[in-house]
This record gives C-alpha cells, structure tokens and sequence, in this order.
C-alpha cells in the first residue's frame, strides 16, 4: 500500500497536522521528516504527525519519528490506536 501523507491546517492553534496513511519505511519517514520540519521553518506553526492510519512501519522509521518527538518536540498522534490494531490483527492471525 503506497503512503499517502495529508496536510491539515489548523490555523485556530497555530498548528499543521500531517495525516500519514499506508505503510511507514525510512524512506517514507525521512520525507515526513523534511516536510514538517520545512513547515516548521516557513510558517513558525508547530506541526503534528498523525499515524493513526498507517497500516505498517518499521523500526527504522519509528526511530525517525522518536527523533523529531525528542529532539524538536513534534507531537506523534495516534500511535496508540496503530498499536492496538496491530495487536487485534495478531490475535485474529492466532486463532
């Protein structure tokens, strides 16, 4: 499934919002990286990253958004929700 990234104004908190959907690899999350840092830079708006849709990431990319949560403070939405779907789908897998 390709990845389809989504950007959502939310002028009211001074905020940009990137809805990623699809699958997450390190190539998928260094342009993510590059898009909300480029917005960061040109509007001043923080920026959210929502993966509450992503179907697949792996470990690399996980790393690249654990970087920009920890080191330039972008909150990472819907994480719990990727988690929980992955968990659902194993347990189906098991029976």
């Amino acid at each position: 499934m390709p990845t389809t990234i989504q950007q959502i104004e939310e002028p009211e908190k001074q905020r940009t919002v990137l809805k990623v959907e699809g699958e997450m690899l390190l190539d998928d999350a260094l342009l993510v990286e590059r898009i909300a840092l480029g917005l960061e830079s040109e509007s001043g708006n923080r920026v959210k990253i929502d993966i509450a849709d992503l179907d697949f990431f792996d470990s690399e990319a996980a790393s690249i958004l654990k970087r920009l949560s920890d080191r330039r403070g972008i909150k990472i939405a819907g994480m719990e929700i990727f988690l929980q779907t992955m968990v659902n789908d194993a347990e189906r897998q098991r029976a």
